[in-house]
């Protein structure tokens, strides 16, 4: 018997065969645009790459079979009084081993206004992509506001006359839209089988250069005392230079930051080793600067290809009080400065230096409410960190996305554009308000993404511990006006845990259990509930199920805009107290 009996209702039984598998495909993601340079306190530059398709979802369970169906709306059966249900008493409770086999998901989407009279659900058997293709509802129109149109964010038309102001609008604003990439930055390798003759011949050049400056100490002060210790050994970022691959990798990033030009990079290294003993930056890693900027900065989940995120969040200084407490004065800014310089070289010293590994990150600065350049002791602080930045860590970003990006940011670039080469401004990725979820979910997984950006990873809380940002969570594009229904075949007595949401909400979300019996009754586990973007982000439920069927998650949306659902879930034993039975 299901453990919960909150509301039923009969429910019409349909057997169908299993439906075939079909893989869930998914939109190309809209074009990437070129943008702004880094923020105020972002800590490097960051590359670019070419707008590629997200590879498949891993699905939730090896067994499950993603389908989705076009189905005729049907009027809900009429409801009845609740009922207990019939627990199973001859079925032994699964092995635990046979749970991921237990479940089969069908997923379906049914037009809000009721088509033609058609067969029932059981003789239909269409599967379609998990995307459909956009109605003119979901043409995007050009873009309503400058910042959009500079940057060529698409978004949903609203009328034909509102269409001929957006055309107006983009006609003044496209003299002043940012200049184009020639093309998307990819990263290259840092396998010696990998370079081409000259920039081997490069590498090797500098190396002597290195191992001549070890040999006559010139990384070392100009104290003739010190200058008598020889050979000099010197690490940078935890690896002692020439000692093994790792130092290649090092050396690398320098050579490419100057263009493969060896006196420079080589004038570059120098400065950068003198640097660091000035700052004394070795010292710094380990010392207690306290959490008051936790919130701004944070590292949290990797993209598609490992690189770890790091988050930039300047909304954060909009508080009077933070930001008296960074800025107001020379000591305090220099404090900052002091931090922010930690935290990247304690995350610089988490990457894998050997060839082939991970070392760049994943910078994502969020824009959302940051102070405007017009804050004199922000410009003060940002000139310093960069310009630190820019001397002293090359090339150690995968790639920098700028989202919730405001107006005046357009400016802001346009200003300092010309003083950027093309390889740095390949870089970059920008995104409006509306299109934060979907720019960064074509980098990384949704549920790597936190919750505050459209995804479903929460760090350090227990709101939900049954997941994790290591369970795998599957996308779903609900059309306008559109009702969309996942299947969750239960086929072995289990207990089903899952959650789910849609970025931005403005649906509706229910979910039902409909046993497989002709004498069971529909068990409601969530009424039909209208969502609004201000409430949870991700709800939770779960379901024991000790009678076999089905449950139904249906989300409809009313709106005319395409919606992204997200969800996952885990298929677990029941309670020794339902299996004893």
């Amino acid at each position: 018997m299901a453990e919960e009996t909150l509301q039923t209702h009969p429910t019409e039984v349909a057997t169908e065969p299993p439906p075939p598998a079909a893989e869930e495909t998914e939109t190309p993601p809209p074009k990437e645009l070129e943008s702004v340079p880094e923020p105020p306190l972002a800590s490097v530059a960051l590359d670019l790459q070419k707008d590629s398709p997200p590879p498949a979802e891993e699905k939730p369970k090896e067994a499950v079979t993603f389908i989705e169906k076009d189905t005729p709306l049907e009027p809900p059966p009429p409801e009845a009084p609740a009922a207990a249900l019939d627990l199973q008493k001859d079925s032994p409770p699964p092995a635990e081993e046979k749970l991921k086999e237990a479940v089969t998901v069908i997923e379906k989407d049914t037009p809000l206004e009721p088509p033609p009279q058609e067969a029932p659900l059981a003789a239909e058997n269409v599967t379609v992509t998990a995307t459909s293709t956009a109605t003119e509802k979901d043409t995007a129109a050009p873009a309503s506001q400058p910042l959009a149109a500079a940057l060529a964010v698409s978004q949903e038309s609203e009328s034909p006359k509102s269409q001929l102001k957006e055309v107006e609008k983009e006609k003044t604003t496209e003299k002043k839209k940012a200049p184009e990439a020639l093309g998307s930055f990819k990263e290259e390798s840092n396998k010696l089988s990998d370079l081409s003759d000259y920039e081997r011949r490069a590498l090797e050049e500098f190396k002597l250069l290195v191992q001549e400056a070890l040999n006559s100490g010139q990384f070392l002060t100009t104290s003739s005392s010190e200058a008598s210790k020889l050979p000099e050994q010197v690490s940078i970022w935890g690896v002692p230079l020439l000692q093994d691959d790792r130092s290649d990798v090092i050396l690398l990033k320098f050579l490419r930051a100057r263009d493969f030009k060896v006196k420079e990079s080589f004038a570059m290294l120098k400065n950068t080793i003198k640097w660091r003993r000035d700052f004394n930056v070795d010292e710094l890693v380990k010392e207690d600067l306290g959490d008051d900027l936790e919130k701004v900065v944070f590292m949290q989940g990797h993209d598609k290809e490992g690189h770890p995120v790091c988050y930039n969040v300047y909304g954060e200084f909009q508080n009077k009080e933070l930001y008296a407490k960074t800025f107001s004065d020379e000591e305090k800014r220099m404090k900052f400065l002091r931090w922010r310089i930690q935290f990247l070289e304690r995350s610089i010293r988490k990457l894998d230096f050997s060839p082939g590994g991970i070392n760049t990150i994943f910078q994502v600065s969020d824009l959302k409410n940051s102070p405007g350049p017009g804050k004199r002791e922000l410009r003060i602080a940002t000139k310093q960190a960069l310009q630190i930045l820019q001397d002293n860590y090359p090339e150690f970003v995968a790639k920098q996305v700028f989202i919730n990006v405001p107006w005046w940011y357009l400016a802001f670039y346009t200003m300092i554009s010309p003083f950027l080469t093309q390889r740095t401004k390949s870089k970059f990725v920008f995104a409006g308000p509306t299109k934060t979820a979907e720019t960064l979910f074509k980098y990384i997984l949704p549920e790597q993404v936190p919750t505050q950006y459209g995804g479903l990873s929460v760090d350090n809380c227990e709101c939900n511990p049954e997941f994790t940002i290591d369970d795998p969570a599957t996308e779903i594009t609900v059309k306008p006006a559109t009702k969309q229904t996942v299947e969750i075949i239960v086929n072995e007595k289990c207990t089903l845990v899952w959650e789910l949401r849609v970025v931005g909400w403005e649906v509706s979300y229910s979910a039902e259990y409909v046993p497989n019996s002709e004498r069971g009754y529909t068990v409601i586990i969530q009424k039909a509930r209208k969502m609004i973007p201000t409430d949870e982000p991700v709800v939770s439920n779960s379901f024991n199920v000790s009678e076999l069927g089905k449950i139904l998650l249906t989300i409809d949306n009313p709106t005319a805009k395409k919606k992204k659902l997200l969800y996952r879930f885990k298929v677990m034993p029941l309670p020794t107290n339902m299996t004893s039975t």
